[in-house]
């Protein structure tokens, strides 16, 4: 007889914030697959709760996965925890669940706290439509394809960012996007310090470039306006890629500002631009 695969949400932050169910479904699990063991027994502990855990994270992903499911398909149930919030999203867990899926392994949830929905619940931002993008790539490179793929995205967008990485991440932001858009800052959610900064990106970029982020971030950020394109004629974006020209940058750099503040094509501002005399590289 099959075993089962329970998704379990544990807090974000706040203790208090784990569910009876949730309680529940660890205390009847046969074993627990934690993505930082460390993290889990403490959570354990609080509640009183003893079972035996596997490790299951980035990294061994692949080699515990069949593990698990191996010890499922011979009747165990497996309850699915990671150090904060749902499993499988933004985490390894998506792969364990896919993996049940192709072998025909029962999966349940027992639904927890989430800093996406939470975040983009006190954010002020549209909430009606929005899109997770989870965090950037560590590569700069990746990191700004990414960024400029969502240039011209309408709906809200999450990101998750760690301290280290906020300065640079906001700066790519407002190089991609401009900066006058609106962003939520939403950081130690549920717990004592808990803030949520509302400004712009380029508000945003200018605080972090000389203040030390603490703590993990959700960035809650506006979508591009609808009718972009519309509002801006391409003689609008080439005559503030000229503006740009004159103020020092070059005309590659200046084609990028223009293109992201006016919703034009950074191609086709370039092109134009680069047939004017005296334009530069």
């Amino acid at each position: 007889m099959s075993g089962k695969l329970i998704v379990v949400g544990t807090p974000i932050g706040n203790l208090s914030d784990f569910s009876p169910r949730a309680r529940q479904a660890l205390e009847s699990a046969d074993f627990i697959a934690a993505e930082d063991t460390r993290v889990t027994v403490k959570l354990l502990n609080h509640f009183e709760i003893k079972k035996p855990m596997i490790s299951y994270f980035e990294h061994n992903k692949y080699e515990k996965g069949d593990i698990i499911c191996g010890r499922m398909e011979a009747g165990e149930t497996c309850a699915l925890v990671t150090d904060a919030g749902m499993p499988a999203i933004s985490d390894p867990g998506e792969l364990l669940v896919a993996q049940c899926a192709e072998r025909g392994i029962p999966v349940f949830v027992v639904p927890g706290p989430s800093a996406v929905v939470s975040a983009l619940a006190v954010s002020g931002l549209p909430t009606g439509r929005f899109t997770f993008e989870g965090f950037l790539s560590v590569s700069q490179k990746s990191r700004r394809e990414h960024l400029e793929q969502l240039k011209a995205e309408k709906r809200t967008m999450v990101f998750y960012e760690a301290p280290h990485k906020l300065a640079s991440t906001l700066a790519d932001m407002v190089k991609a996007w401009g900066g006058t858009r609106r962003v939520a800052l939403v950081r130690e959610l549920t717990k004592i310090h808990e803030e949520v900064i509302r400004t712009t990106l380029s508000q945003a970029a200018d605080r972090y470039a000389n203040e030390t982020a603490k703590g993990e971030f959700v960035l809650v950020i506006e979508g591009a306006p609808e009718e972009a394109t519309a509002e801006y004629s391409a003689q609008d974006a080439l005559e503030l890629a000229r503006d740009y020209l004159s103020q020092g940058l070059s005309a590659a750099a200046a084609a990028k500002q223009a293109a992201a503040e006016t919703g034009r094509r950074k191609n086709e501002i370039y092109r134009e631009l680069t047939r004017e005399p005296n334009s530069g590289p």
